[in-house]
């Protein structure tokens, strides 16, 4: 029981990145923008995520530091690279009206690159590893809850012994929830993914919903690189560890079925096939073999949902395709 539960501990953990990643695509996917760009853009969030709160420890020292503070700047300096990153991506694909696939994978190359100079740089600027003192990664890493639900037995490990990051990642997924299917502009967001020119001829402002998706979408999916850094990479820069992060996030918008709510359970599940192999080895099965679970799990979710034809687990139907209103 003892190793079921540390499984699912370290699934919440590393789920929470990809969380984040899902849910700022969901959002994007949603107005009809396909950004294949969630790698780069998680690079550049775990980066200035980091450089971020590094910063501002250096700046009023570590002894001087607040937790809180840090964890405000992280969570800003991240959000703002990753919607830079996809304003960009937003106007060419959205004003200029390019690929978006093209577009995407370049953002994928741009944004990877931006990230690792980044977190480079800071290294050799510093002489040294970049990493936050032992007070700040407390502050982003411990448990938030009171110490009595922790103390609850198997239900407080598995819901009250994690980082702040789990908690916001799951009230993002609620709230997005309910502004999809409660308010107003929530539909006409779902209206302008499902037929750009049938919310044009009603009004609504395609062009505002599809940039303000984008950006806010990239911002949320930035931030899930910058979380990695802080819980999984324990505040230190390691550029390798988000590697095929970004990806994952992507196929996991698809085993959600674009749906947030699914985002929860589903990115604790592909955490925990990810970190398998750490936990559960079977000799004669190759790491790499535990790796690739999760695509494979969500290719069949995917010939399944096309097999019911049930058009509310399809994506958004104009996805990947550019609006044209002359054409309308």
């Amino acid at each position: 029981m003892s190793a079921i539960i540390a499984l699912i501990v370290a699934a919440v953990t590393f789920g929470t990145v990809l969380m984040f990643g899902t849910l700022g695509e969901i959002l994007t996917e949603k107005s009809g923008n396909l950004n294949l760009g969630v790698e780069g853009i998680m690079y550049m969030g775990g980066a200035f995520g980091l450089a971020g709160a590094f910063n501002y420890e250096q700046a009023v020292g570590a002894a001087s530091s607040s937790g809180l503070l840090a964890i405000l700047i992280a969570i800003i300096s991240a959000f703002a690279a990753g919607a830079i990153a996809s304003l960009v991506y937003g106007f060419i694909t959205i004003t200029l009206r390019a690929n978006q696939n093209v577009t995407g994978l370049a953002l994928t190359i741009f944004g990877t690159g931006v990230g690792q100079f980044t977190g480079e740089f800071l290294r050799v600027r510093e002489g040294n590893f970049v990493a936050l003192s032992n007070h700040l990664k407390d502050s982003f890493a411990n448990p938030i809850m009171p110490k009595f639900l922790q103390d609850i037995p198997i239900l407080g490990k598995i819901l009250f012994s994690h980082s702040v990051f789990f908690y916001i990642a799951v009230i993002l997924a609620i709230a997005m929830h309910l502004f999809f299917v409660k308010t107003k502009k929530g539909m006409y967001l779902r209206a302008v993914g499902e037929s750009p020119s049938t919310a044009d001829a009603a009004g609504i402002n395609i062009t505002l919903y599809k940039y303000l998706a984008t950006i806010i979408g990239g911002g949320i999916s930035a931030i899930g690189g910058m979380v990695y850094i802080v819980t999984t990479a324990g505040c230190v820069w390691n550029h390798a560890g988000l590697s095929g992060v970004g990806w994952l996030a992507v196929a996991l918008v698809i085993f959600c079925l674009w749906r947030p709510l699914n985002a929860i359970w589903g990115s604790v599940l592909f955490g925990a096939l990810m970190i398998m192999y750490l936990r559960v080895r079977i000799p004669f099965i190759p790491t790499e073999i535990y790796k690739i679970l999760p695509y494979v799990v969500t290719v069949i979710v995917l010939v399944f949902s096309s097999m019911r034809n049930n058009k509310e687990k399809q994506p958004p139907a104009s996805l990947g395709a550019n609006y044209f209103r002359e054409e309308r």
